[in-house]
């Protein structure tokens, strides 16, 4: 293993912000960095070897490489973090306009809206697993709080309340109970994990996900990140009295003023509700 691979794998071992998926695809892109440093010319690095020149030279590469604006501000904020971990924070620009990187673009033309019903549900073999899917669609959870979900902590009544060690970005959010099947879905998440999470009593949390990865696969429900869109939409819907542009409702262009600003609140709405801290990103599930 090369020098600078094994300083950034102790670099994430020394300092595990967020949730274990955060921390995974973090190292995951810190690997590649390091190996594509190496490609460029850059040998010998260190963690805190870190300059401008080795910035310019990783995003150069990538946009010749024409990866997706989203992507390469992923890699960016990675970057970021590496510099702020060996105290070198003025390494990488605060902005990624000074790289010439473009703004990311949040609409999409299609719905990824995914639904599970119950012969989807009846191929899941395992318990837990298919309770975390119900979770995912009826309140549009991550699957990595799906699956760490205690209901005897987050069940309170009229909400459901996820722990901040549970989401993305270690940040807690609440997630109304509107309707008696929802209600009816925490019951039976109750009697099935009692205090515990949604994870076999003979798993950790990275075995019971890899089960999940395999069942859902073997059951052939991918992308189940669109039970997610499924319910911004169908929360936009609730909200507005229309459907959103992504499930066929009127682009935001054709609003008039009133119906605009009913748009505006129920957009602000479904992405505290989602987790977002930008109104903007619900486009991505709503257009």
């Amino acid at each position: 293993m090369k020098n600078l691979n094994y300083q950034l794998k102790q670099l994430c071992r020394q300092n595990r912000d967020g949730s274990y998926s955060t921390q995974t695809k973090r190292a995951h892109h810190l690997m590649l960095i390091a190996n594509q440093l190496h490609v460029l010319g850059f040998h010998g690095m260190g963690a805190s070897s870190l300059k401008p020149k080795h910035v310019d030279a990783l995003v150069k590469h990538w946009l010749d490489q024409d990866l997706s604006t989203g992507t390469i501000k992923n890699r960016m904020a990675v970057l970021r973090w590496w510099a702020q971990k060996v105290d070198k924070q003025n390494v990488v620009a605060r902005s990624n306009d000074h790289y010439g990187i473009p703004n990311r673009q949040f609409v999409t033309n299609t719905s990824k809206a995914k639904v599970v019903n119950a012969p989807d549900l009846e191929k899941i073999s395992d318990p837990y697993v298919r309770m975390s899917l119900e979770l995912q669609q009826a309140f549009g959870l991550r699957r990595e709080e799906a699956i760490k979900f205690r209901p005897g902590f987050a069940d309170r009544g009229d909400h459901v309340l996820l722990k901040s060690s549970w989401t993305k970005g270690g940040k807690a959010r609440v997630v109304p109970v509107r309707t008696d099947e929802q209600r009816d879905l925490l019951n039976r998440v109750r009697q099935l994990a009692g205090n515990g999470a949604l994870i076999s009593s003979d798993r950790n949390y990275v075995q019971q996900l890899r089960v999940y990865e395999r069942l859902t696969a073997n059951a052939g429900l991918s992308k189940m990140h669109g039970l997610r869109h499924a319910y911004a939409q169908q929360r936009y819907e609730e909200l507005t009295g229309w459907k959103s542009p992504a499930a066929g409702g009127p682009i935001t262009k054709a609003l008039n003023q009133e119906e605009r600003v009913c748009d505006r609140q129920a957009r602000l709405i479904i992405s505290r509700e989602l987790g977002h801290e930008r109104p903007q990103i619900v486009a991505i599930y709503c257009n």
